[in-house]
């Protein structure tokens, strides 16, 4: 099996949220589901100065994140009809619609908020990492739209070489499902896990 994952660079992103509009598009999606949610993270405070002048400690930043497709994925885990599931040539997870029931135990296990239920549908929903582009040797829809190239998407062995696993809040730390998330951290990234900042799109990105 070749696992596929995804890269970010962090320092390239602008949080123009062309990814996030380019999968709707493609997937033809209502406005109540987004596969790919692009996060506005702030945070600081000001220091009193050892020589009077209050000093900044601000940053701000954005983070583009989708379904990881997990080596542990907790989507996977809890799936009590094995609806959802790792694809076993390219590790994708996906949902299988034949099976879901809509119970929504994925969503409430997964820390990225990946998948959604659809009660249209009666079923799960989520980013299945373009499987049908990946087929015919393209790229997701997200890394081929982003205008400042702040996406790429392959075999995980070339993407680990470009970054770190996860390491960006408002991120999880990665021990808890190993994601296929390699990031390149801009300068005024924090840590994975941290609670440094506050997310200022929350309504956008739930």
């Amino acid at each position: 099996m070749t696992q596929y994952g995804f890269y970010f660079d962090s320092s390239r992103c602008t949080g123009c949220k062309t990814c996030a509009l380019a999968c709707k598009d493609y997937k033809d999606l209502s406005v109540d589901f987004a596969y790919r949610k692009v996060y506005d993270y702030e945070g600081g405070e000001w220091i009193d100065g050892e020589d009077g002048p209050r000093v900044a400690s601000m940053f701000a930043y954005h983070a583009s994140v989708s379904c990881n497709h997990c080596d542990n994925p907790a989507c996977v885990h809890v799936c009590p009809t094995g609806a959802m599931h790792k694809d076993a040539d390219s590790g994708l997870v996906d949902v299988d619609a034949g099976k879901c029931i809509g119970c929504g135990y994925c969503h409430m296990a997964c820390p990225y908020n990946a998948p959604k239920v659809d009660r249209q549908l009666g079923r799960s929903v989520k980013c299945n990492g373009c499987a049908e582009r990946v087929a015919e040797g393209k790229s997701p829809i997200c890394v081929e739209a982003c205008p400042l190239r702040a996406l790429d998407f392959g075999p995980v062995e070339e993407m680990a070489k470009l970054g770190k696993r996860a390491n960006i809040a408002p991120l999880p730390e990665p021990s808890y499902t190993d994601p296929n998330l390699y990031v390149l951290e801009s300068d005024d990234a924090q840590p994975a896990g941290t609670f440094g900042g506050e997310v200022k799109n929350i309504k956008e990105v739930m």
